[in-house]
Parts: structure tokens; sequence; C-alpha cells
């Protein structure tokens, strides 16, 4: 079965960073994109960055400019997501997903995970 194996997640306080990690089963990415999404309780899932594997061109939402970073490793078939300076808000399930392109919508992403739980208390 193709999909995305998340890892990384964990509880920290405000301020800290995490490093979530992002790893393709069953297929491989190449030429692709893959986005990393959020979903915090009672909220609709949401974009947070994405990155084009071939050429590493990104776009990251508002929320993520500045204090996350979006990386991939082709050969080892993984996407990174770095968070500093992490905040309350940030709390959230994180999972990614690919798809042909890399822009500012969010729609049509496949291959979801399972999803790495983020908890930052203040």
């Amino acid at each position: 079965e193709a999909q995305f194996v998340e890892s990384g997640g964990g509880l920290v306080q405000a301020g800290e960073s995490l490093r979530l990690s992002c790893t393709a089963s069953g297929f491989t990415f190449d030429g692709r994109a893959i986005g990393w999404f959020r979903q915090a309780p009672g909220k609709e899932r949401e974009g947070v960055a994405c990155i084009l594997s071939t050429d590493g061109y990104t776009v990251y939402t508002d929320s993520a400019k500045g204090r996350f970073n979006i990386s991939r490793d082709n050969a080892k078939n993984t996407v990174y997501l770095q968070m500093d300076n992490l905040k309350p808000e940030d709390t959230a399930v994180y999972s990614c997903a690919v798809r042909a392109w890399c822009g500012t919508s969010w729609w049509g992403y496949a291959y979801w995970g399972q999803g790495t739980q983020v908890t930052v208390s203040s």
C-alpha cells in the first residue's frame, strides 16, 4: 500500500523545536511535490508547507513562514519539517501527502499517512 509514514512528534514547551520526518512507503515521490499538513482538535486540516522533489521549490503558509523549514532527501524518499520557536497554537496532528505540483492551494493530495502528534505546552 502506498502511503507516507510520519514520525518525530512529541510534547515540547513553547519556544522549543521539533523535526518531523515523512517517509514514502510503497512508492517514490520523484518529480512530485510533498506537502505537510496539520489538523488541530475541532478544526479542519490545513496546509503548512510543500516542497517540489525536483528542485526544492517551497511554499509556506503564513503560519509557518519564518519558523518552519521544509527539506527533502530524495535518496531516502523522505521529507522533513523543522519547526522552531513552537507555540501552543501549533498543537496538532501533522501529516504529509503527495501531489504533482507545489503551490498555494492545498487540494488534490494523496497517499496520506497516519500523522504524528505535536503538542506544545505554554
